[in-house]
């Protein structure tokens, strides 16, 4: 098959081009010289514009990729001896190479088992006390991804509920937000009610699948958790020198709230694509569309007739589940595409 007929527009998010928001400003920090390793203006302007965001005094560093993020935001937090407590389908369980691990050099991660994607607080508060003294893990945080592997997203009064219970077993809350803007967006909330007034002390907020090239921020709210984490970062060789190029996309995403726009489009495309192969190609949605990610399940004869059309896609639950992906720029034409597709091969 030739590679101009092949499809990746429902992939991944990842696949997606750079957004024109931030395309325009990554253009316009190229025009002139900047001093190096975020001392320039783009950088603290990207800060600052995160602590107006999110309507706190927050400590905010830059890092290359979502794994980067999660791994040394977590690795702030644990000690060799800590555990932490994250669904069976995190990412930083199943995508992140043991990342976690790494670069904390030894904690363990404890799973939690849900049909959602979501953490069950009950089988959280069963990991914690199975654990012996001294003996066991000391339990030192809970990772929540928002939205989840699965799609779904957490209400504030899910997070608040987690952070509650981080905060009465000594633990620190960690989120994974590499699709913060499409939970954002979902719930139509401040930021700030599903992060660190809900009890968030560590969020990795995502920009790759928003319409950036590439950079992810870590922002603690827990200020007094961030001390040294610049050496962390430069250690682990996440410390850009042009810095002002991955801060430049940031600006051109934030300004203006080009990241909720984005964030809107893609769930709403993401809708759009379930109601339609619900409507015309008589296939059900598996799990709750409440993000830009749509679960089907297919069997291989459809499967095969996707592929053999161009088009691609994960399997991402066993044995016949798949996941098709939303992004800022998917338009109708490309899902009537699709659709029309599913309804010629069925």
């Amino acid at each position: 098959m030739c590679a101009a007929t092949i499809r990746h527009q429902f992939a991944s998010d990842n696949t997606a081009a750079i957004c024109p928001g931030a395309w325009k400003t990554l253009e316009q920090a190229n025009a002139h010289y900047a001093p190096s390793y975020g001392e320039d203006e783009w950088t603290a302007a990207v800060c600052e514009r995160i602590r107006q965001i999110f309507e706190v005094d927050c400590d905010v560093y830059f890092v290359f990729t979502g794994t980067g993020a999660n791994a040394l935001g977590l690795a702030q937090l644990c000690q060799p001896f800590h555990g932490v407590i994250c669904h069976e389908r995190a990412h930083i369980q199943t995508d992140e190479g043991g990342a976690m691990e790494f670069y904390t050099r030894g904690a363990k991660l404890f799973l939690t088992k849900t049909n959602d994607g979501k953490i069950d607080l009950g089988e959280t508060e069963k990991i914690v006390a199975q654990q012996v003294e001294l003996h066991g893990h000391m339990m030192r945080a809970i990772s929540i991804a928002q939205a989840t592997e699965l799609g779904t997203v957490y209400t504030s009064d899910e997070v608040e509920a987690i952070g509650a219970f981080a905060r009465a077993h000594r633990m620190s809350l960690h989120m994974d937000g590499a699709r913060f803007a499409n939970a954002v967006a979902s719930l139509g909330c401040a930021p700030k009610t599903i992060t660190w007034k809900a009890g968030v002390d560590v969020l990795s907020f995502g920009g790759t699948k928003n319409g950036v090239a590439v950079g992810e921020l870590v922002i603690f709210f827990d200020k007094t958790a961030s001390r040294d984490f610049q050496y962390r970062v430069k250690q682990a060789g996440q410390l850009g020198s042009k810095m002002r190029f991955l801060a430049a996309q940031w600006l051109g995403l934030l300004n203006e709230d080009v990241w909720l726009r984005n964030a809107r489009h893609a769930n709403e495309a993401a809708r759009a694509l379930a109601q339609r192969l619900r409507n015309e190609a008589e296939v059900e949605t598996v799990f709750p569309v409440e993000s830009n990610a749509v679960f089907v399940q297919l069997n291989d004869q459809v499967v095969q007739g996707l592929y053999t059309r161009g088009w691609r896609f994960y399997k991402f639950v066993e044995p016949a589940i798949y996941r098709l992906m939303c992004s800022w720029s998917t338009t109708e034409e490309e899902i009537s595409m699709l659709v029309g597709d599913f309804v010629a091969i069925k």
